[in-house]
């Protein structure tokens, strides 16, 4: 695993994303804190592997100008304008749903946001991923959201889509499956499809990759 962790981020760093490595989710957060110079503006996208490791408590309390999507209280259209305004925020934080050997993000969306700032916006992404996302290829990857992470964050935020009844993506069963694939109704969350290859900003993209597991 070591070997292959040390590979992913090899070829994150050829891919023009800066690698960082670390052997315990405890380091996280400290890495975090060197990486974000006080007083930036900070967003978030929708994350378990953000909520294991408290990050959102520790933007809360930090030296940040913190755009909290969770705040208590929101309606869902103040949520949606809060996402709409870290789109230019100096940093956002996510996850990825996989990153293959290749070195590149593979991430499905539902609001779209979380994507949207991998893409463009945001001066900074910083992207935590543990070794179980880790995937050979692309379509490795699209097989661990269709079976593993759209289910269970469907059961998170308690959407009763197909693939949270189904244990997996109801295309699962179709006999000439593409990536794009899927239910067709308004619970879906897999609606937009990114791939982050060679980036032409070099080092806009920051991934940490912990050795430990983390979120789905």
């Amino acid at each position: 695993m070591n070997n292959l962790i040390n590979k992913v981020a090899e070829n994150l760093t050829k891919n023009n994303m800066e690698a960082f490595v670390v052997d315990k989710k405890d380091e996280i957060i400290p890495l975090l804190k060197s990486l974000m110079p006080k007083g930036a503006s900070v967003g978030v996208g929708g994350s378990a592997t953000l909520d294991e490791l408290g990050v959102i408590p520790f933007l809360r309390e930090g030296d940040y100008s913190f755009f909290d999507r969770y705040a208590e209280g929101l309606s869902r259209p103040e949520a949606v304008e809060i996402m709409r305004q870290a789109l230019l925020s100096d940093v956002f934080i996510t996850s990825s749903n996989a990153v293959t050997e290749k070195g590149e993000l593979y991430n499905v969306d539902g609001n779209g946001n979380r994507v949207a700032a991998l893409c463009f916006g945001p001066k900074t992404v910083i992207v935590i991923v543990g070794a179980n996302k880790i995937v050979k290829d692309l379509k490795a990857a699209e097989e661990r959201v269709k079976t593993i992470a759209a289910p269970k964050n469907c059961r998170r935020l308690e959407i009763e889509s197909p693939c949270y009844k189904l244990g997996e993506c109801a295309s699962m069963g179709f006999k000439d499956r593409e990536m794009c694939d899927g239910c067709r109704t308004d619970e879906r969350i897999c609606s937009t499809y990114v791939l982050s290859g060679y980036q032409r900003v070099r080092d806009r993209i920051k991934v940490i990759i912990c050795k430990e597991n983390l979120g789905y």
